[in-house]
């Protein structure tokens, strides 16, 4: 039975409807995949900060916590009151620094976002928060390419929901992303929600392994995201890993299942798809933009790709 642990962080000021709704989502999620005779089930785990402090000092181990039952995601809720996430402890974000190097996923609703920017982990990386919160977040994080216009932005290893309610965006994004797309459609019709203008995206997500465990990989999977429009050969990604290119080739390959190349494609493609879908960039500026000086070139990978060419799909998907 595939398992998926998803950590949700109750950290003071938390919104408690959201770190119970995500919680729900979830169960519902996994009833919905009993009915469908899907063999994959979500484990919850709600944890306080002086829980992680615990875990950081090993005076405290749930279910082994890293060891027998490793996080697939772990969710940063928004916040109600308070200004914690403002200041978060050293402790949670010296956490959160470790899910990261194991390939976790991390996520945050709202006001969560400003958690994740103080680890230094949206750092030249697209993300969204409340609105409202804005002016303070780029005040306080201009490295950040903040876009609050979106309710959601999912950048492979860090997805970020915007507004105090986008906790079950981000929980309807997550089901589809580990379990299918039909599993998502079926959840909101139980739930009432419309979830329609969400499952465009997963007809073309690129969703690459970050739990491989191959420390040298994750860290070049993690330069590629921030790096995918520069022109970066096999030979840097060597010397980035330290190894020769041989060894990183094989490594990269046994880790991704992918070449580097290949990898760095189809990172491309999903950042086009999101910048058609999110922006009225023409396809010549969107080509240049993802790494591609050649217009033709970028439209053949495309097709080869998604099966339309970039202006069909934008006819198709952009709002």
């Amino acid at each position: 039975m595939g398992r998926i642990h998803i950590g949700i962080i109750d950290y003071p000021g938390a919104l408690q409807s959201a770190v119970q709704g995500l919680r729900e989502v979830f169960i519902a999620a996994n009833r919905i995949c009993a009915q469908q005779q899907l063999d994959i089930v979500f484990d919850i785990d709600i944890y306080n900060v002086e829980q992680i402090s615990m875990f950081l000092t090993k005076e405290l181990s749930v279910k082994e916590e890293q060891s027998s039952n490793p996080f697939q995601a772990v969710i940063l809720p928004p916040s109600l009151e308070g200004e914690y996430y403002i200041n978060p402890a050293q402790t949670l974000k010296q956490w959160l620094l470790q899910q990261r190097a194991q390939g976790v996923i991390l996520c945050s609703v709202c006001a969560g976002a400003f958690i994740l920017a103080s680890c230094g982990l949206l750092d030249q990386r697209p993300a969204t928060t409340h609105w409202g919160l804005t002016e303070r977040f780029n005040k306080t994080y201009p490295a950040v390419d903040l876009d609050s216009n979106k309710i959601l932005i999912n950048d492979t290893d860090l997805i970020t929901a915007g507004g105090l309610m986008a906790w079950l965006d981000l929980g309807l994004e997550l089901v589809a992303q580990f379990t299918q797309p039909r599993i998502m459609r079926l959840l909101g019709k139980y739930l009432i929600v419309d979830t329609g203008s969400r499952e465009q995206r997963y007809y073309r997500s690129f969703v690459p392994a970050l739990n491989h465990g191959d420390q040298v990989v994750l860290n070049v999977q993690h330069y590629l995201q921030v790096n995918f429009a520069r022109n970066i050969s096999m030979s840097e990604l060597a010397v980035l890993s330290c190894l020769g290119e041989r060894t990183f080739l094989r490594r990269f390959v046994k880790a991704t299942e992918l070449k580097p190349s290949q990898y760095l494609q189809q990172l491309r493609i999903q950042k086009a798809c999101d910048l058609i879908e999110s922006s009225y960039d023409s396809i010549e500026l969107i080509a240049t933009k993802v790494g591609y000086e050649d217009v033709s070139a970028f439209r053949k990978v495309f097709i080869k790709t998604m099966g339309l060419t970039p202006r069909e799909f934008r006819n198709r998907f952009a709002h």
